[in-house]
């Protein structure tokens, strides 16, 4: 198998559940020229229904596999911008086909911050359905050093999204001028 050049691997956003890939991601695209894709999206395009409808319907062990296959063809496409779901990278798997195949930033938000932002997330993501706060916490916890795999990590705390954009493009082309 070829191995994609640098410049040319696609850019993965990994984080937990809420803390931006998506928005971040979008704005990262727009700045190098490329397509972004949400994998979350290209799921619930596929289903016909958000992730919540999937999780109730067919379970989470379905969502995981289609999750899997789509991550695993899209990580093979060149210069793309992919934003992974908050649970994606649980598996090893997806772990290892994205560092052997594209550029990882890790997307990071400090507890306080993130909890800030609970009311905008609970309805819409399956994994917080029915836990309160401690529990919450401990999902947040408990996937922090999954996240560790990655290229480059961003702390996105206090930070506006065209700031964390702007840190990973430069960080980027720093790269791709160094290891190019």
């Amino acid at each position: 198998m070829n191995k994609i050049p640098l410049k040319e691997q696609s850019i993965v956003l990994i984080g937990f559940m809420g803390v931006g890939k998506t928005t971040i991601g979008q704005a990262v695209a727009q700045k190098l020229y490329r397509d972004f894709i949400d994998i979350d999206e290209v799921i619930e395009r596929r289903f016909q229904m958000p992730p919540k409808d999937i999780f109730a319907k067919y379970g989470e062990a379905v969502f995981r596999q289609h999750e899997k296959e789509i991550i695993s063809e899209m990580c093979h496409k060149k210069l793309k911008v992919i934003s992974l779901g908050g649970g994606a990278f649980l598996q090893k798997e997806i772990q290892d086909i994205c560092l052997a195949t594209t550029t990882i930033f890790f997307l990071d938000l400090t507890w306080d911050k993130w909890k800030d932002r609970i009311g905008l997330l609970i309805d819409s993501r399956p994994v917080l359905q029915g836990k309160n706060m401690d529990e919450i916490k401990q999902l947040f916890d408990d996937r922090q050093p999954i996240y560790e795999q990655h290229h480059s990590r961003v702390l996105t705390d206090d930070q506006e999204v065209e700031e964390v954009a702007d840190y990973i493009v430069d960080s980027l082309k720093l790269a791709w001028e160094l290891y190019a």
